[in-house]
């Protein structure tokens, strides 16, 4: 496969003006902070790549020249130093291929991973250890920062499962690969009979969602109605048509506050109940979006797993999915895992070019 068919240099250029356009409106600036980094971010990122792929377009084009005049000339010492140059060219070239791989709406996220130990008691919980400290050297060998926020410890070694976040660009791209069940086999340390044992755990990730969620709510939706208060309030409050009762139309949902003797009190109050019921709504859509996620993880059954890590009669790391095997397992369990999202990010791009 050409790099060309994985970077398409057309559409990301088309997608970084979209995005320039956007970002160059005067209330763009206005929308929630979380948002508008994620936007400038992943507009930074795109133009960051577009610029590599031109400066290695260009270099490439030069060391060609190069070649043909050094042969012309028989000059060998030029045709050394150019293939080291090749060399140097070829690899960054591999490492953008790399990120143009990840092209999803959520690739450029966070991510939320969490590792759940399976049947098979202490020996399960020391592979989740096992698997969690081979996230973290990857993370830390990609510069990513890690956070954890649930863990809980077997009772004799081990841990029966944790929850971290990976943040970094790309980080939900990268680490999506690692979704489903992952088995190990080796003589359990655990075992004093010496058996061989087959253990699982469960691999979970999920994008992080933006928390922050902009709630716009438009005039044109609006009905205001103005009314006596009817509750205890003093002479003045019940007097005056100071109550207000808003309905929003899209949602039907009616909010009216009616504490105040000040009408325009009474507005704000019962604006700020409306933005809390619409923002209930949008964020129980989130948790449903969430909900979709897992709910796919839990469909994947004990034995259907993606990848398994033989320590025991030989070493050897296969993913089923890609076909993609490694024989140095040591490197593997130490976070060398790239070799397998590579393969995976590739199978991807292919399944969906031979759709289109």
């Amino acid at each position: 496969m050409t790099l060309e068919v994985i970077f398409d240099l057309d559409n990301k250029e088309k997608e970084l003006a979209g995005l320039q356009k956007t970002m160059s409106f005067p209330d763009f600036w206005k929308k929630n902070q979380s948002e508008v980094s994620r936007i400038n971010q992943e507009a930074s990122m795109m133009k960051e790549d577009i610029d590599q792929w031109n400066r290695f377009r260009r270099d490439a084009e030069d060391a060609r020249v190069l070649v043909q005049m050094a042969y012309d000339e028989n000059d060998e010492s030029a045709l050394k130093e150019i293939e080291n140059d090749f060399k140097t060219l070829e690899e960054n070239i591999r490492s953008l291929e790399f990120k143009s791989l990840l092209n999803e709406p959520d690739d450029s996220r966070n991510a939320i991973v969490s590792i759940n130990a399976g049947a098979g008691g202490t020996e399960s919980q020391d592979w989740v250890e096992m698997l969690f400290r081979m996230y973290l050297r990857w993370c830390e060998s990609r510069k990513m920062e890690t956070s954890v926020i649930d863990y809980l410890a077997g009772e004799e070694a081990g841990i029966k499962n944790v929850t971290f976040t990976v943040n970094g660009p790309y980080a939900y791209g990268y680490m999506k690969s690692e979704h489903g069940i992952h088995r190990m086999v080796r003589i359990s340390p655990f075992d004093a009979s010496g058996r061989r044992h087959t253990s699982f755990a469960s691999v979970s990730v999920i994008p992080e969602v933006d928390t922050d969620i902009d709630i716009k709510i438009e005039e044109k939706d609006l009905r205001i109605d103005t009314f006596r208060a009817s509750g205890p309030g003093g002479q003045h409050v019940n007097k005056t048509s100071s109550a207000i009762r808003i309905t929003h139309l899209p949602t039907n949902i009616v909010v009216q506050c009616q504490n105040e003797k000040s009408q325009h009190r009474n507005k704000d109050t019962a604006m700020k109940v409306l933005k809390a019921r619409l923002y209930e709504i949008e964020r129980n859509k989130l948790d449903q979006k969430k909900q979709e996620i897992h709910q796919k993880q839990k469909e994947i059954a004990w034995g259907s797993q993606i990848r398994s890590y033989v320590f025991n009669p030989y070493r050897l790391v296969k993913d089923h999915r890609t076909n993609e095997e490694v024989g140095n397992l040591e490197k593997v369990m130490d976070g060398g895992i790239d070799v397998f999202i590579d393969a995976y990010l590739r199978m991807n791009i292919m399944k969906r070019t031979s759709k289109n």
